[in-house]
């Protein structure tokens, strides 16, 4: 980040000795290195990039590359697709760090990701809670068990690396909208179960989410007759406490209904909220009745049974 800084001063000597018919010395030019406070106002503008797999990734078959830019960009929605190469986006709190986390899991139907609608306006909006936030570029598209993998690796690599981000390796939740939210439900589940091989010792560790936030979910209940998806069905009291939301016109919004029923069967911590209208994918953008509403009842649910149940 330093270079930029460096060489716009350097120009910005040159252009200033011509205007002026002064002659340059080159040793005047000598790079000068920009004070911390302007290297962390930079640092802290943009989240950075952190790829979870060092080497061969498990199933892929494409090479390693950037995700490119969906056809379908309509909504003033930022849509990626063609992962190849899973990366978390770290974005840093700016004030106070609480020392909890979350991975956010955009949506986009297993197809493409909505990485500002449900991903980096998402994360910022945790920031200001005090929240250091992940959005996950995870696999697509079409490639289910691969997300999961993602999620899971992303869990481990979070928690390892917990001293850099200065949070608590206990204390990382997951959100997730829509088919991120499936991947979150399904983390609930299979939070002990092996879905790859293990690639180094970040893999020993557990990828149990503290906590979990089912946004507007799809197929949750994806099982016959629309019951529960059978890998939903390992659901008990040690299951994280789960956060889930949905409009009652949504197309999806059975799902919520029957996965928030299993969870209270379960007798896991549960809190449901059904509200009647505001349709599918919305993020949390003003306009829409269901978007206003989540993020007043998800941050009144983290103050009673996330933060206040800090050890």
């Amino acid at each position: 980040m330093k270079y930029p800084l460096i060489l716009s001063a350097m120009l910005l000597q040159v252009l200033a000795a011509c205007a002026q018919n002064k002659i340059i010395n080159p040793n005047d030019l000598k790079p000068k290195r920009p004070s911390e406070s302007i290297v962390a106002a930079i640092i802290n503008s943009e989240p950075t990039k952190t790829y979870l797999w060092p080497g061969a990734i498990p199933g892929e078959t494409e090479a390693k590359h950037e995700p490119v830019l969906a056809a379908n960009q309509s909504g003033n929605v930022r849509r990626t697709t063609n992962v190849t190469n899973p990366a978390i986006l770290v974005f840093a709190p700016k004030a106070a760090n609480n020392g909890y986390s979350v991975v956010v899991c955009p949506g986009g139907g297993y197809e493409t990701l909505a990485t500002d609608k449900e991903g980096s306006e998402i994360a910022k909006w945790f920031n200001k809670m005090g929240y250091t936030a992940f959005v996950l570029e995870y696999r697509t598209p079409n490639k289910r068990l691969g997300a999961l993998q993602d999620l899971q690796r992303a869990m481990r690599v979070i928690k390892s690396d917990a001293a850099r981000y200065k949070i608590d390796p206990e204390k990382v939740g997951v959100i997730g909208f829509s088919a991120g939210a499936d991947m979150a439900a399904k983390l609930n589940s299979e939070y002990d179960v092996a879905t790859y091989p293990a690639v180094d010792d970040k893999d020993k560790l557990s990828c149990k989410a503290a906590f979990s936030m089912i946004i507007y979910p799809g197929y949750l209940n994806d099982g016959p007759n629309k019951t529960l998806t059978p890998e939903l069905a390992k659901l008990d009291a040690n299951t994280s406490p789960t956060f889930v939301f949905q409009a009652a016109d949504d197309g999806s919004g059975g799902s919520s209904v029957t996965y928030a029923a299993a969870l209270q069967k379960a007798k896991v911590s549960v809190e449901f909220h059904l509200v009647p209208k505001g349709g599918h994918g919305y993020g949390m953008r003003a306009g829409n009745p269901a978007a206003e509403a989540w993020p007043v009842y998800a941050e009144a649910w983290l103050k009673t049974n996330v933060l206040s149940k800090a050890k």
